[in-house]
């Protein structure tokens, strides 16, 4: 150093002392701020690995619910397909059968009742002598 030394090249001695100093507290946080970054991307990158997966996971369950949705339509157009058929089939029999069974009951019944009003008739005449010799008695 030189013995010599100006006011100018002091205040300049100053000036770099203080520059390096105000340097050394700037470069503590830049690197802890550096360190944060680089948790930042690593926390990004594991997010990005573990989104992949996850996402790959709901398409394909909502491919599986879209597949047993489509299964369900499927059961149900069945479901109703049978019950229409049921109820044409029962239309069906009700024509087919239900008449013929109908006009056999009446025809039986119309039986039933002339052979009883026959029967009655062969019977009245033995009541009215009954009740006939009943009514004089009294």
């Amino acid at each position: 150093m030189h013995e010599n030394m100006g006011a100018g090249e002091i205040a300049g001695l100053i000036a770099a002392i203080a520059f390096a100093v105000l340097a050394g507290f700037l470069i503590y946080p830049l690197i802890r701020l550096g360190k944060l970054f680089d948790q930042l991307a690593d926390t990004v990158k594991e997010t990005g690995d573990h989104a992949l997966p996850a996402l790959d996971e709901g398409v394909t369950t909502v491919q599986q619910v879209n597949k047993s949705l489509a299964d369900v339509n499927e059961i149900s157009s069945a479901a109703s397909s049978t019950a229409n058929n049921i109820g044409a089939l029962t239309n069906l029999y009700g024509s087919f059968l239900g008449k013929p069974i109908i006009k056999l009951a009446s025809t039986f019944y119309a039986l039933r009742t002339t052979a009883r009003s026959f029967m009655n008739k062969g019977q009245q005449p033995a009541q009215d002598a009954k009740t006939a010799t009943a009514t004089k008695g009294e």
